[in-house]
């Protein structure tokens, strides 16, 4: 179980707790730091069931900047790689398995 997670983000902070509460000690992995490979990237969003641009922070101002709003699959995940703050968080990953946690309780159903 790896938790990508912001220590700067409130909800990344309450579903770490949530998780270590719940007896589980996440990896956790500071994704800003250490950003996310495409390949990465590509199955979380796989894990999640979900498009690219529903792991997106929209609302992050980089986001307009690169005028994202339009852009295909391939250019979204080619601008997290490059720009892990516009990927949302935090989001807890097991073996086949992942979800973002907003809100927090979201990622107790997959473990």
């Amino acid at each position: 179980m790896i938790l990508w997670h912001n220590p700067r983000c409130t909800k990344s902070r309450e579903t770490l707790k949530l998780l270590q509460d719940a007896g589980h000690q996440p990896a956790v992995r500071l994704y800003l730091k250490e950003a996310p490979s495409a390949a990465e990237i590509i199955a979380v969003r796989n894990a999640l069931g979900v498009t690219a641009d529903a792991m997106m922070r929209k609302g992050e101002k980089l986001f307009k900047e690169l005028g994202l709003g339009a852009a295909d699959e391939d250019a979204l995940i080619a601008a997290m790689v490059a720009n892990p703050i516009l990927i949302e968080r935090p989001i807890l990953i097991t073996d086949d398995k992942a979800a973002i946690g907003r809100p927090p309780e979201s990622v107790l159903g997959i473990i």
